[in-house]
């Protein structure tokens, strides 16, 4: 039997949704984890843990599509005072060095390599790229909306412009991008909301290919 909910569930009322919907938690539904990095007015690096993300392209273009970027943070000014910024994707054993930069975020601070990780100039566009991540997205800023009128935050899209990829990753047979030691997922936790009790948190997952679609 199939349940519907349409407004919030009495269980969640009162459920710290961490300024998300109460809808993500009910879905759960997975995002890709990176890091976005960008060079602050000082100079410094400023590091951002992100996810909330989409990744789209037409036959000559590549876009990444950021749906939750908080108008009052860093990576925020920092893409739109420079018009660039990388994203960079962590494997897990370099995860809890990537947590480190959201408590390494002071505007003095080389948010990168205070966390443990190590700075790489980018090669097309003037931002510092994370040299452990397997793969580095360098992208410029396209254009911005408000989720919602007077929101917070609002959905921007880059254009990526250069794509730098470990080579151990680019050969499915051989290491290859899933797994254990490919892409990471944010997962909200997945609330059951017919009688939901304690604390939300969030989860980290790898996913594995299921199916060749070359087989039908």
């Amino acid at each position: 039997m199939k349940k519907e909910y349409s407004a919030i569930p009495s269980s969640m009322a009162r459920m710290e949704t961490y300024g998300f919907s109460w809808m993500d938690f009910v879905t759960a539904i997975p995002s890709p984890l990176f890091v976005v990095t960008s060079y602050k007015s000082n100079g410094k690096p400023n590091a951002c843990l992100q996810s909330w993300a989409c990744f789209n392209g037409e036959p000559d273009k590549f876009f990444a599509i950021m749906s939750c970027v908080n108008k009052s943070g860093h990576l925020y000014s920092t893409i739109k005072e420079t018009g660039v910024a990388v994203l960079n994707f962590p494997s897990a054993d370099i995860y809890d060095l990537c947590a480190k930069t959201i408590t390494n975020n002071g505007f003095d601070d080389d948010e990168i390599t205070r966390s443990g990780l190590t700075v790489e100039p980018a090669t097309v566009v003037n931002a510092p790229r994370i040299k452990e991540c397997f793969l580095s997205l360098e992208s410029r800023y396209a254009w911005e909306r408000e989720i919602t009128e007077g929101s917070p935050h609002v959905v921007m899209c880059l254009e990526v412009v250069n794509i730098c990829m470990d080579e151990a990753y680019l050969d499915e047979a051989l290491h290859g991008r899933y797994g254990e030691n490919g892409y990471l997922y944010n997962i909200h936790y997945p609330v059951n909301p017919e009688g939901f009790t304690g604390k939300a948190h969030d989860f980290i997952a790898v996913f594995h290919k299921f199916r060749d679609m070359g087989e039908y």
